[in-house]
């Protein structure tokens, strides 16, 4: 039998977009051929008592370090070793190359014959910071491929690696539940319940955090309202930055027509998806590139539940989107553009039905979750 120990800090009940990668790959593989070491949630009774209940759920064995955050440290990377021995397992897979991928060379000694690193955005982020550029040789060094999500973030972190290492990069992105989301998801009885069932609705499904670009969306609303007068802006999602934007969307004027949910549960995703018209996530890089968008999956959840999609220019975002196809990449930290492409697509039904349809067939052809495993199989 080929195990493989997979050794993450991004794994549920933490949410995230990429702890729901990881999770979603893990589910399509065999799971006697699977051992997942990953770090503690949260410490609080709550927290343990949630992430026991997930571990228990799970079809695989949920190994978890006493820490919330796994590093590469030497107890951290003798107990991987112990695991890898302990399981028989003889592939390894990082969940986030860096920073555990520098135990690659350890985890070899150990055993391990195949070890694959997957990337995400702050990997393109670390390889700007030259410090952190030779952490990433290193990890290209020691490992047989690192994966990527799209073209943004393979040539930045390329740039960082040697060419041998470059040369040995694939690419593997998230994929979409096409059966999860899908255009009958539950939408009308999102809008009642909010009110919403006669009026143009705007969505935006994401954390809140100055990167995804809700602010623009707010500061938008007022040109959107002038040409579409009934439109909410219906925000999904929990984060540090919400209270900003209530403060915001008063400031702005826009208070009555934006809806706030907070967080919601990831089994009613799907439904709020549906609740919109148009999807729109305009988001930008921050802080010099080192805050930026590995790729957007929300993008294609909303094209599989047939929406078209209004995405920011930041990173690996317009790799989501085909450009004039399933939607519209715009310059994220830009109001007028956001607003004039959202109206735009508010104001044309058939424009919208022709690119949510578009939208669709592009993830059942591209993005499926099944695809995609499949992929991560052979390079384990």
């Amino acid at each position: 039998m080929h195990k493989t120990l997979i050794v993450t800090n991004d794994f549920p009940p933490r949410p995230g977009g990429i702890q729901a990668f990881l999770h979603n790959m893990a589910l399509r593989l065999d799971p006697a051929e699977i051992v997942v070491y990953a770090s503690t949630w949260k410490r609080s009774r709550e927290g343990v008592e949630a992430t026991a209940r997930f571990d228990a759920e799970q079809p695989f064995r949920v190994v978890r370090d006493r820490t919330t955050m796994l590093l590469p440290t030497p107890r951290v990377t003798r107990r991987a070793a112990s695991l890898l021995r302990e399981h028989g397992c003889s592939s390894v897979w990082f969940g986030a190359a860096a920073p555990l991928g520098l135990m690659a060379p350890a985890l070899r000694a150990a055993g391990a014959r195949r070890i694959v690193a997957t990337s995400h955005g702050h990997e393109a982020g670390w390889a700007q910071l030259p410090a952190a550029r030779q952490l990433l040789r290193r990890i290209g060094e020691g490992t047989d491929t690192i994966t990527y999500l799209g073209e943004y973030t393979r040539s930045r972190i390329a740039s960082a690696l040697t060419r041998e290492a470059a040369a040995r990069m694939v690419q593997l992105p998230p994929g979409v539940d096409e059966k999860t989301f899908h255009p009958g998801s539950g939408g009308d009885a999102v809008r009642a319940r909010l009110g919403l069932t006669d009026r143009p609705v705007v969505v935006c499904v994401s954390r809140l955090v100055p990167r995804k670009g809700q602010d623009t969306l707010i500061r938008a609303l007022p040109a959107v309202l002038a040409r579409v007068p009934d439109t909410v802006l219906l925000i999904v999602g929990g984060g540090p930055y919400a209270a900003d934007l209530r403060k915001l969307a008063e400031e702005t004027g826009v208070a009555a027509s934006v809806r706030f949910t907070g967080p919601v549960e990831w089994a009613e995703l799907p439904a709020h998806y549906g609740a919109g018209d148009v999807f729109a996530m305009p988001c930008r890089t921050r802080r010099g590139g080192l805050d930026v968008e590995g790729l957007g999956i929300v993008y294609l959840e909303a094209s599989a539940t047939g929406l078209p999609v209004v995405a920011g220019d930041s990173g690996g975002a317009p790799d989501a989107v085909l450009e004039g196809e399933t939607g519209f990449v715009v310059r994220g930290e830009s109001a007028a553009e956001t607003a004039d492409r959202v109206a735009t697509l508010l104001l044309d039904p058939e424009l919208r039905a022709r690119m949510g349809a578009r939208g669709r067939a592009w993830v059942e052809e591209r993005w499926r979750w099944d695809l995609l495993a499949e992929r991560l199989k052979d390079l384990l």
